[in-house]
Protein backbone atom coordinates (compact mmCIF):
# COMPACT_ATOMS: atom_id res chain seq x y z
CA UNK A 1 0.00 0.00 0.00
CA UNK A 2 1.37 3.42 -0.96
CA UNK A 3 1.70 6.13 1.66
CA UNK A 4 0.59 9.72 1.18
CA UNK A 5 4.19 10.92 1.34
CA UNK A 6 5.23 8.57 -1.45
CA UNK A 7 2.26 9.56 -3.63
CA UNK A 8 3.01 13.25 -3.02
CA UNK A 9 6.67 12.77 -3.96
CA UNK A 10 5.78 10.92 -7.17
CA UNK A 11 3.19 13.56 -8.06
CA UNK A 12 5.76 16.29 -7.43
CA UNK A 13 8.30 14.62 -9.71
CA UNK A 14 5.73 14.11 -12.46
CA UNK A 15 4.64 17.76 -12.24
CA UNK A 16 8.27 18.91 -12.29
CA UNK A 17 8.87 17.03 -15.54
CA UNK A 18 5.65 18.39 -16.99
CA UNK A 19 6.59 21.95 -16.10
CA UNK A 20 10.16 21.62 -17.41
CA UNK A 21 8.90 19.96 -20.57
CA UNK A 22 6.28 22.60 -21.20
CA UNK A 23 8.62 25.54 -20.56
CA UNK A 24 10.26 24.94 -23.93
CA UNK A 25 6.87 25.59 -25.56
CA UNK A 26 6.09 28.81 -23.65
CA UNK A 27 3.24 31.00 -24.74
CA UNK A 28 3.53 34.47 -26.19
CA UNK A 29 1.04 37.20 -25.38
CA UNK A 30 0.64 39.84 -28.06
CA UNK A 31 0.82 43.45 -26.94
CA UNK A 32 -2.58 45.14 -26.78
CA UNK A 33 -3.31 48.86 -26.70
CA UNK A 34 -5.45 50.38 -23.97
CA UNK A 35 -8.09 51.12 -26.62
CA UNK A 36 -8.17 47.49 -27.78
CA UNK A 37 -8.37 46.13 -24.24
CA UNK A 38 -11.12 48.64 -23.40
CA UNK A 39 -13.13 47.42 -26.40
CA UNK A 40 -12.69 43.72 -25.64
CA UNK A 41 -13.02 43.73 -21.84
CA UNK A 42 -16.50 43.03 -20.50
CA UNK A 43 -15.72 44.92 -17.28
CA UNK A 44 -13.21 47.57 -16.31
CA UNK A 45 -13.09 48.20 -12.57
CA UNK A 46 -11.08 49.82 -9.88
CA UNK A 47 -11.06 47.30 -7.06
CA UNK A 48 -9.31 46.32 -3.85
CA UNK A 49 -8.00 42.79 -3.35
CA UNK A 50 -9.77 41.16 -0.40
CA UNK A 51 -7.82 37.89 -0.48
CA UNK A 52 -6.80 34.78 -2.40
CA UNK A 53 -7.58 31.07 -2.26
CA UNK A 54 -5.94 28.29 -4.24
CA UNK A 55 -7.37 24.94 -5.18
CA UNK A 56 -7.15 22.02 -7.55
CA UNK A 57 -9.69 21.98 -10.38
CA UNK A 58 -9.63 19.61 -13.36
CA UNK A 59 -6.01 18.65 -12.69
CA UNK A 60 -4.72 22.24 -12.47
CA UNK A 61 -3.97 24.61 -9.60
CA UNK A 62 -6.04 27.79 -9.74
CA UNK A 63 -5.88 30.97 -7.68
CA UNK A 64 -9.21 32.63 -7.01
CA UNK A 65 -8.85 36.26 -5.96
CA UNK A 66 -11.76 38.03 -4.32
CA UNK A 67 -12.11 41.73 -5.14
CA UNK A 68 -14.23 44.50 -3.69
CA UNK A 69 -15.38 46.82 -6.48
CA UNK A 70 -14.67 50.48 -5.74
CA UNK A 71 -15.42 52.14 -9.10
CA UNK A 72 -16.86 50.84 -12.38
CA UNK A 73 -15.44 52.17 -15.66
CA UNK A 74 -17.24 49.70 -17.96
CA UNK A 75 -19.96 47.10 -17.37
CA UNK A 76 -22.20 46.43 -14.40
CA UNK A 77 -20.44 44.17 -11.87
CA UNK A 78 -21.57 43.31 -8.38
CA UNK A 79 -19.81 44.85 -5.39
CA UNK A 80 -17.72 41.65 -4.99
CA UNK A 81 -15.98 39.85 -7.86
CA UNK A 82 -13.94 36.68 -8.10
CA UNK A 83 -11.15 36.36 -10.65
CA UNK A 84 -9.72 32.98 -11.60
CA UNK A 85 -6.11 32.68 -12.74
CA UNK A 86 -4.07 29.59 -13.51
CA UNK A 87 -1.29 28.71 -11.07
CA UNK A 88 -0.62 29.05 -7.37
CA UNK A 89 0.40 26.81 -4.48
CA UNK A 90 -1.53 23.98 -2.87
CA UNK A 91 0.34 22.21 -0.09
CA UNK A 92 3.92 21.68 -1.22
CA UNK A 93 3.12 21.93 -4.95
CA UNK A 94 3.47 25.22 -6.82
CA UNK A 95 2.38 25.93 -10.37
CA UNK A 96 3.80 29.08 -11.94
CA UNK A 97 2.52 30.49 -15.22
CA UNK A 98 4.52 33.27 -16.84
CA UNK A 99 2.49 36.43 -17.37
CA UNK A 100 -0.18 35.63 -14.78
CA UNK A 101 -0.41 38.38 -12.13
CA UNK A 102 -0.76 37.68 -8.40
CA UNK A 103 -2.33 40.00 -5.86
CA UNK A 104 -1.94 40.81 -2.17
CA UNK A 105 -4.80 41.58 0.18
CA UNK A 106 -5.37 45.33 0.38
CA UNK A 107 -3.86 46.07 -3.02
CA UNK A 108 -5.60 48.82 -5.05
CA UNK A 109 -6.02 47.89 -8.74
CA UNK A 110 -7.60 48.73 -12.07
CA UNK A 111 -8.44 45.54 -13.97
CA UNK A 112 -9.74 44.81 -17.46
CA UNK A 113 -11.88 41.69 -16.99
CA UNK A 114 -13.52 39.03 -19.12
CA UNK A 115 -16.08 36.47 -17.92
CA UNK A 116 -15.23 32.78 -17.64
CA UNK A 117 -17.59 29.90 -18.36
CA UNK A 118 -17.74 29.28 -14.61
CA UNK A 119 -19.40 32.61 -13.78
CA UNK A 120 -16.33 34.38 -12.42
CA UNK A 121 -13.75 36.48 -14.31
CA UNK A 122 -10.25 36.38 -15.74
CA UNK A 123 -8.02 39.32 -16.62
CA UNK A 124 -7.85 40.46 -20.23
CA UNK A 125 -4.37 39.58 -21.50
CA UNK A 126 -3.22 38.83 -17.91
CA UNK A 127 -0.43 41.32 -17.01
CA UNK A 128 -1.46 43.75 -19.73
CA UNK A 129 -4.92 44.14 -18.21
CA UNK A 130 -3.50 44.62 -14.69
CA UNK A 131 -2.78 48.12 -13.37
CA UNK A 132 -1.58 48.66 -9.81
CA UNK A 133 -2.31 51.89 -7.97
CA UNK A 134 0.04 53.41 -5.44
CA UNK A 135 0.16 56.78 -3.72
CA UNK A 136 3.00 59.17 -4.50
CA UNK A 137 4.88 59.77 -1.24
CA UNK A 138 5.23 63.52 -1.82
CA UNK A 139 1.94 64.54 -3.41
CA UNK A 140 -0.36 61.76 -2.19
CA UNK A 141 -1.67 61.47 -5.75
CA UNK A 142 -2.81 58.05 -7.01
CA UNK A 143 -0.43 56.74 -9.70
CA UNK A 144 -1.06 53.80 -12.05
CA UNK A 145 1.54 51.33 -13.31
CA UNK A 146 0.75 48.52 -15.72
CA UNK A 147 2.30 45.14 -14.88
CA UNK A 148 3.86 44.96 -18.35
CA UNK A 149 5.93 48.07 -17.62
CA UNK A 150 8.35 45.62 -15.98
CA UNK A 151 7.78 42.50 -18.11
CA UNK A 152 8.38 42.04 -21.82
CA UNK A 153 5.52 41.42 -24.25
CA UNK A 154 5.70 40.59 -27.95
CA UNK A 155 5.14 43.40 -30.43
CA UNK A 156 3.99 41.82 -33.72
CA UNK A 157 4.82 44.99 -35.68
CA UNK A 158 8.50 45.01 -34.71
CA UNK A 159 8.60 41.25 -33.99
CA UNK A 160 10.50 41.93 -30.77
CA UNK A 161 9.92 41.60 -27.04
CA UNK A 162 9.84 44.88 -25.15
CA UNK A 163 9.01 46.02 -21.64
CA UNK A 164 6.49 48.75 -22.25
CA UNK A 165 3.40 49.88 -20.50
CA UNK A 166 1.94 52.64 -18.45
CA UNK A 167 4.19 53.69 -15.59
CA UNK A 168 3.48 56.36 -12.97
CA UNK A 169 0.51 57.94 -14.78
CA UNK A 170 -2.03 59.67 -12.58
CA UNK A 171 -5.21 57.70 -12.00
CA UNK A 172 -7.27 60.58 -13.41
CA UNK A 173 -5.20 60.73 -16.62
CA UNK A 174 -5.42 56.96 -17.03
CA UNK A 175 -9.19 56.97 -16.54
CA UNK A 176 -9.49 59.76 -19.12
CA UNK A 177 -7.55 57.60 -21.60
CA UNK A 178 -9.84 54.60 -20.97
CA UNK A 179 -13.02 56.71 -21.19
CA UNK A 180 -11.79 58.21 -24.49
CA UNK A 181 -11.21 54.70 -25.87
CA UNK A 182 -14.68 53.62 -24.78
CA UNK A 183 -16.36 56.70 -26.27
CA UNK A 184 -14.47 56.13 -29.56
CA UNK A 185 -15.97 52.62 -29.56
CA UNK A 186 -19.49 53.99 -29.01
CA UNK A 187 -19.01 56.63 -31.72
CA UNK A 188 -17.94 53.93 -34.18
CA UNK A 189 -14.41 55.25 -34.39
CA UNK A 190 -12.73 52.37 -32.55
CA UNK A 191 -9.05 52.19 -33.33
Amino acid sequence: MMTRGYIGAVLGIVLSFAIVGSSANGSTIERMSIARMARTAALIVRARCVGNATRWEAGEIWTITELETEDVWKGAPSSRLAIRLLGGSVGNITSTVSGVPRFRAGEDLVLFLEPTKLGDFSIESWEQGTFRIRRDARSGEALVTQDTASNATFDPKTRTYESTGIRGVTLDAFRTQVVAALSAEVDGGAR
